[in-house]
């Protein structure tokens, strides 16, 4: 699928800095940069290879630089950034809905402190292509707001709010995403991951049921990856920030694609819909950024059954993923 999404390493002045790199995007967007020949470095908190493994060769791979440390320790944070000698950077890094339920402090160190320390090093190197990831949760932390409200939501809203004031007094640009529901290779975490693990269960035989129902967006990992690239690829003006969703369509409809694909398909789904809106368009956004690529839902799932098949094959993908 690689080959679906638009990124040319003329459009970079430098190395592109990925924060998160070990998630199911950062994962996608090293792979996409690596394809394109545009030298990248990977930020976390561990050198965990296993997601970007399952996109990329090893040979590929070996050609990341990877730096580790906490996006909440802002020396460590400006130390990557300057030796990496980053002109843009994508920050993914963050802990999902559970996790900051869990550990809120945690959760406000990683995904509000980090995203601080982010912008503070991009000023400090004068940066001017930044973009992050936001989430369709922030949607929830509005005033007044119909939708779920959540302490990650409440994190990422905060962080919309910091970039918009570090345009307004540094003017240090930036790009911001809230991606709806997230599928593909490498999407095997947080809430909403369950649509991914319903095709892996279709490759392995095995029956599974989604937890929710209803509305929900269908965004591919790669059409997000190639979206995060295209905001850094030419430097930024101000903060704005744009819904991403790829398609929508009700878990029952997808489905209902998935058995007219793999007809031996065991998925069904129960429980409560998504307490955010999942139909809000991303016109705006391809209206400001050009073509990132798109990928439809059946598309997008025959070519992630595609790719699980081989990594089922070659042994890098088992049952254990299936939960």
């Amino acid at each position: 699928m690689l080959d679906r999404f638009p990124v040319s390493a003329g459009d970079y002045d430098g190395p592109v800095l990925v924060t998160g790199a070990g998630g199911c995007i950062g994962s996608w967007v090293l792979a996409l940069l690596r394809r394109a020949g545009v030298p990248c470095a990977a930020f976390d908190l561990v050198e965990d290879r296993r997601r970007p493994r399952l996109l990329m060769s090893d040979a590929d791979l070996d050609r990341v630089t990877w730096h580790t440390g906490d996006i909440s320790d802002t020396r460590r944070v400006r130390e990557v950034v300057e030796t990496s000698g980053a002109r843009a950077i994508v920050h993914l890094a963050g802990l999902q809905v559970p996790f900051c339920k869990a550990d809120p402090v945690a959760g406000a160190q990683v995904n509000v402190v980090g995203t601080v320390n982010v912008f503070e090093a991009a000023r400090a190197a004068g940066i001017r292509r930044v973009a992050y990831a936001s989430s369709i949760g922030a949607l929830g932390a509005f005033p007044d707001s119909r939708w779920g409200a959540t302490l990650y939501g409440a994190y990422k809203y905060c962080n919309e709010q910091t970039a918009k004031v570090y345009w307004l007094d540094w003017k240090v640009p930036s790009v911001g995403f809230r991606p709806g529901v997230v599928y593909g290779v490498g999407r095997d975490q947080g809430q909403t991951s369950k649509t991914t693990v319903a095709l892996l269960a279709t490759v392995l035989g095995q029956p599974y049921t989604i937890p929710f129902t209803g509305p929900v967006s269908w965004l591919h990992a790669g059409e997000a990856a190639s979206a995060f690239l295209k905001a850094v690829s030419r430097d930024g003006h101000g903060a704005p920030v744009f819904d991403i969703n790829g398609e929508s369509a009700t878990v029952e409809d997808g489905i209902a694609r998935l058995r007219a694909i793999e007809p031996g398909a065991k998925v069904a789904c129960e429980g409560g819909t998504l307490p955010y809106p999942m139909d809000l368009p991303d016109e705006p956004l391809r209206a400001y950024l050009g073509d990132y690529g798109r990928i439809g839902i059946e598309e997008g799932m025959r070519a992630t059954l595609a790719a699980f098949r081989d990594l089922v094959a070659r042994g890098q993908l088992d049952g254990s993923r299936v939960n």
